[in-house]
């Protein structure tokens, strides 16, 4: 009998040891149901592309397995485009449906982040760091048997980007010391860029659409708000001239994209035959991610991102399944709640946020309370099951510029939070919190719909501000509404949102933190702010001032470094509260081929080069 309590008192001793050990390692303050096995994390290596000259012609050849032609690829996207033009894409799904058409002038090499051509043949950087000599490939063609030439290259930088037609992502992290580089047409084939000084993170700014100027210079010609509603999703997909994999065939809305092969593709396999594989890609538009949960079961879709709430189910089912679960690592979005800062007018004299709402959010002392009762370890249990990461910093984990000490984070801690309001003259009365003004703290919370994550993570944060006695109004509205509202009109108080983050390059994010950036969410500047109240706060300036030294230093661990601070000044300043990190698990049809997912690339790092059987 001693023997049996001996042994029940070794197995329970061995399992309060493990869950320590567990707690430790992923940070958590609470007890989590570790009956999972956590999938091992996939980094595939990719052999590098190679130049093959073919009858004068200069082709890009993958080194990956020879596939078969034909077929459907179908994914699915939770909500509509708004855009089929690259440059007027303000959100995710935008983005990736209009960038599939056109290609950049380089690449990121998905094993390594190393900097490769793509339409570009070669390029040569000179001793000076600052001049770029970019040789295109000879004979490639647009869709339309046009040929790609430096007039389109020099078109796309100095007419449609330098120019400030459409997003300003682009010209905003090419800009240094408030100077855009120098692009100068050296003959047909080869492109000269200029940059004033040495500018670290510039080859990779590079990766930028290349558009059509046959096409494109009678559209900016007509001007800037005509150029707005050019390629929209009206567009008829015949009068497209792309150099992608995938051209647009149809459009339906609420319903599916559909793209066509490019036979005009300058990439082929190693049998010299051109690329894509596949015939057809079709994203189905599923309106939530539980549709496209019940999508991808029901066979209709051939891929997804998997919730972690979800994982221990689909591991079950993959083992007579017809699929295959990827981990790819903790996600390289940065998903946070931005406060709206802006204390300026719009055109009609009005303040974009309530005076009385604006004191609070332009507070510090406000902004970290709400930081420091967020119940991060809460998220991370109920909405990904322990399958994330809490985040704390700008960058992401995974970054090679994360401040590690800033990304140890801290706790909960609702007396410290209570401690910082009342420094700022807040005090509760039966429970709710009011201002010194005697204001009653009462703010509306918004996400998107149709992303069951942030939903959840949005009802999560109302009910811990509440418990600073704050009234919270959280609303799930539609995606595109949303980001007119966030981008265009700076129409909100605060939003639970995520930023696709470069682990490779932290300036990257200059559109950002540069207080005239496209994506400076947080203090937006519309195109209709008084001049008059166009104010940068203290902190803005310390952030880009580091940006502009950091992009200037070619020293890794200088510019290491010099990241770190920004990083410091965010987590001190708090304009954007950062709350998790999940991991990127997706499910794969395992008739799907070429496959080799990496942290850096993805899942797929060429839509051209996967083939079903």
């Amino acid at each position: 009998m001693k023997k049996f309590t001996y042994l029940i008192l070794i197995i329970l001793l061995l399992t309060i040891f493990c869950l320590i050990v567990f707690k430790k390692d992923y940070g958590y303050d609470k007890e989590i149901n570790f009956d999972y096995a956590p999938l091992d994390v996939v980094n595939s290596y990719i052999p590098k592309p190679k130049n093959v000259t073919i009858n004068g012609i200069d082709y890009l050849q993958t080194q990956l397995p020879v596939g078969k032609f034909g077929g459907t690829f179908t994914s699915g996207s939770i909500g509509d485009p708004k855009t089929f033009n690259p440059y007027n894409a303000n959100d995710a799904t935008s983005a990736e449906l209009s960038e599939i058409m056109y290609d950049g002038l380089v690449q990121t090499n998905p094993t390594n982040g190393e900097v490769i051509p793509k339409l570009a043949k070669s390029f040569e950087i000179l001793d000076d760091n600052k001049t770029y000599i970019i040789y295109l490939r000879h004979g490639i063609k647009w869709s339309d048997g046009r040929e790609i030439t430096s007039d389109d290259v020099y078109f796309t930088y100095n007419t449609i980007i330098f120019g400030g037609f459409g997003d300003g992502s682009t010209r905003d992290v090419m800009t240094i010391d408030n100077k855009l580089p120098k692009v100068e047409k050296i003959d047909k084939y080869t492109v000269k860029f200029i940059t004033s000084k040495p500018f670290a993170p510039f080859l990779r700014t590079l990766s930028a659409s290349i558009m059509p100027k046959h096409i494109f210079e009678p559209v900016t010609n007509k001007g800037k708000a005509y150029f707005l509603t050019y390629q929209g999703v009206d567009v008829k997909p015949d009068n497209l001239v792309i150099s992608g994999a995938f051209k647009l065939s149809e459009y339906v809305p609420s319903q599916r994209v559909v793209y066509k092969r490019n036979p005009n593709y300058y990439l082929i396999n190693k049998n010299n035959e051109k690329l894509p594989y596949i015939d057809k890609w079709v994203s189905i538009i599923t309106g939530d991610t539980n549709n496209q949960t019940l999508k991808f079961e029901a066979g209709a879709i051939d891929v997804l991102s998997v919730n972690g709430a979800l994982v221990n189910r689909y591991r079950e089912l993959e083992k007579h399944g017809d699929f295959k679960l990827y981990n790819l690592g903790a996600s390289t979005n940065t998903t946070f709640v931005v406060f709206n800062l802006n204390n300026r007018k719009n055109k009609d004299g009005k303040y974009y946020v309530n005076p009385i709402k604006q004191s609070w959010f332009q507070d510090r002392n406000f902004r970290t309370a709400l930081d420091w009762v967020i119940d991060r370890d809460d998220l991370i249990l109920n909405i990904f099951s322990g399958l994330a990461s809490p985040l704390y910093s700008a960058e992401p984990l995974n970054s090679l510029f994360l401040n590690e000490k800033v990304a140890k984070g801290h706790g909960v801690n609702l007396d410290y939070a209570n401690e910082l309001l009342k420094k700022s003259g807040f005090y509760k009365k039966d429970g709710i919190l009011y201002d010194k003004k005697g204001n009653k703290v009462e703010f509306e919370l918004l996400t998107n719909a149709g992303n069951t994550q942030r939903e959840a993570t949005g009802v999560s944060i109302k009910q811990d501000f509440e418990k600073l006695g704050i009234k919270v109004n959280f609303k799930a509205v539609e995606f595109n509404s949303l980001i007119n509202r966030i981008v265009n009109s700076a129409d909100y108080d605060c939003v639970i949102i995520a930023l696709t983050s470069n682990i490779n390059e932290p300036n990257s994010g200059y559109n950002v933190w540069n207080p005239n950036g496209a994506l400076h969410l947080f203090n937006k500047r519309t195109q209709n702010d008084l001049k008059s109240s166009d104010k940068i706060l203290d902190f803005e300036q310390e952030i880009i001032d580091i940006f502009n030294k950091g992009a200037l230093e070619l020293d890794f661990n200088k510019r290491k470094n010099i990241y770190d601070k920004y990083q410091e000044i965010v987590a001190r300043e708090n304009p954007m509260l950062f709350l998790y990190a999940p991991l990127n698990i997706y499910a794969i049809r395992s008739n799907v081929k070429n496959v080799y997912p990496t942290k850096i690339g993805g899942l797929f790092h060429s839509m051209a080069e996967i083939y079903k059987n």
